[in-house]
């Protein structure tokens, strides 16, 4: 059962900028970091970006960095904001949580999301 819950996902071309969310209904983002993952059809999930639970320490992946932006608000609220999107963007993105620091482990994290799909046509 997911205990996170992302929203934003949909069909955008090349080029186009999203905005995900991430909010977690009953529980607070303190003391967790939160992180964002996705996964592409036939790949394994893959990190993306995480944030420390004190939102001062940011880490992306080389294939995001500059493009993706992942931060939270004081709403219990995290997003991942993605400029200049391309096809290759095309996966189900999840957003995931844990009590600790960053780590860009999928088993790592205790708390996910189900997913939302995000379709970047060329």
């Amino acid at each position: 059962q997911a205990q996170l819950v992302e929203s934003g996902g949909g069909l955008v071309q090349a080029g186009d900028s999203l905005r995900l969310s991430c909010t977690a209904p009953g529980r607070t983002f303190n003391f967790y970091s939160m992180a964002w993952f996705r996964q592409a059809p036939g790949k394994e999930r893959e990190f993306l970006a995480g944030l420390g639970w004190r939102s001062e320490e940011t880490v992306y992946a080389d294939s995001v960095k500059g493009r993706f932006t992942i931060s939270r608000d004081n709403t219990n609220t995290g997003y991942l904001d993605m400029v200049s999107l391309k096809p290759e963007d095309t996966a189900v993105y999840y957003c995931a949580a844990r009590s600790g620091g960053i780590h860009d482990q999928v088993s790592d994290y205790t708390l996910w999301g189900q997913g939302t799909q995000v379709t970047v046509s060329a």
